[in-house]
């Protein structure tokens, strides 16, 4: 039998780079569907094709039929969709035939797991805990709120947009967007990324941030801790999932885990497999096992913090990790993604500049999901 040919559904994060090459090592063909026209995993010399298509803020049925038309054109065997996206590719399938593998559950199965407040529910129902939490504009909120520190965010929200925390005896805020209001834990914050079939994990990463973008990782170390990954495999195992599943969750001082919530799709923790292993883990459910590397980081936004602090305190040790750690994109068998990613990122580095925020933050303002509200961009 033939290698599939793969599908990527966004091309501009360091993540779809990895997923590229992993597929490409085991003889895919692999076809990058991207909002723009040049992205970092489009010059990589694992990708046959890049193909440009409208992004779900210009509208979400538009989208759909971009990628579709894709599919058809392609002779498309998988989707791998890889951010904020995925929720819009989960409806591809009533656009392409059965015989169309799609990397992520039906709607009715993935939208509750993104939505902040759905997500706190099914963590009651599966018996794994999850602090306290409401949606904004009930009595329940208001006196969680009066009786506790805080987090206010979007349900939808991604890269820490929206994101506040108020003090025990707050009054709750007014918001145009969906928000819930969950009880502050405090404690050490993990975050993951697993790799499941029919709820059974076949590669699951612990990780922890050690330098920050904004509220995003730009440094972070894979850790073990079982009391985390038993959490998950809970989780995972009641809910049946297929696909990318990730979560950050909370060890307080007295051993217990707290959910906090779900991502349905890759984060960081993608790069701490070994490369060729994660295609493997998603075409037969084969262990994707980890890197020797425990430690890695995203180069140039370690570097943008390095000249935030040129010659001021914490200057040497911010130089100390530039040098010390291996950069998530570089491969010297693929180096053009590493070389040329201020040119390909520079859409994005502009409409960070433009609204004075980080990064990270803007990424993926044109392909996060809405549900009864007005798109990011």
């Amino acid at each position: 039998m033939s290698a599939p040919t793969v599908l990527i559904t966004l091309g501009r994060l360091p993540k779809a780079l990895d997923v590229a090459r992993s597929f490409a090592s085991l003889g895919c063909k692999v076809v990058v569907a991207e909002p723009f026209a040049r992205h970092l995993t489009g010059v990589s010399r694992s990708v046959a094709k890049s193909v440009v298509v409208r992004p779900p803020s210009a509208g979400k049925r538009a989208y759909l039929e971009d990628l579709a038309r894709v599919v058809q054109e392609e002779a498309v065997d998988i989707v791998i969709p890889i951010s904020e996206e995925t929720m819009h590719v989960s409806f591809l399938r009533d656009l392409v035939p059965e015989t169309v593998t799609i990397f992520t559950p039906p709607p009715g199965t993935l939208l509750p797991l993104y939505d902040k407040y759905g997500f706190t529910r099914l963590c009651a129902a599966y018996g794994v805990r999850t602090p306290e939490t409401h949606r904004l504009g009930t009595p329940e909120a208001a006196g969680l709120a009066a009786r506790n520190k805080v987090v206010v965010k979007p349900i939808h929200s991604c890269g820490g947009r929206g994101v506040r925390i108020l003090p025990a005896g707050s009054a709750v805020p007014e918001e145009d967007v969906p928000c819930v209001v969950q009880r502050f834990v405090d404690g050490e914050i993990y975050s993951s990324c697993a790799i499941a079939h029919e709820g059974r994990i076949v590669g699951n990463i612990i990780y922890r941030g050690r330098m920050f973008q904004g509220s995003v990782a730009i440094l972070f170390e894979r850790v073990e801790e079982a009391r985390i990954a038993d959490w998950i495999t809970r989780f995972v195992a009641a809910s049946g999932h297929t696909g990318f599943i990730s979560f950050d969750l909370i060890l307080d001082a007295e051993g217990e885990v707290w959910g906090i919530e779900c991502n349905p799709r890759t984060t960081s923790g993608l790069h701490f497999f070994e490369n060729r292993s994660i295609a493997a883990a998603v075409l037969e459910g084969l262990p994707a096992v980890p890197r020797a590397e425990t430690r890695l980081q995203q180069f140039y936004s370690v570097l943008t913090v390095l000249s935030g602090v040129m010659f001021r305190r914490g200057y040497f040790s911010v130089m100390q990790q530039l040098l010390g750690t291996r950069d998530v994109t570089w491969s010297w068998r693929d180096p053009m993604p590493a070389l040329s990613m201020t040119w390909t990122t520079w859409p994005i580095i502009r409409l960070a500049i433009d609204k004075g925020v980080p990064f990270s933050e803007v990424a993926t303002l044109d392909v996060g999901w809405f549900e009864g509200e007005t798109p990011s961009v």
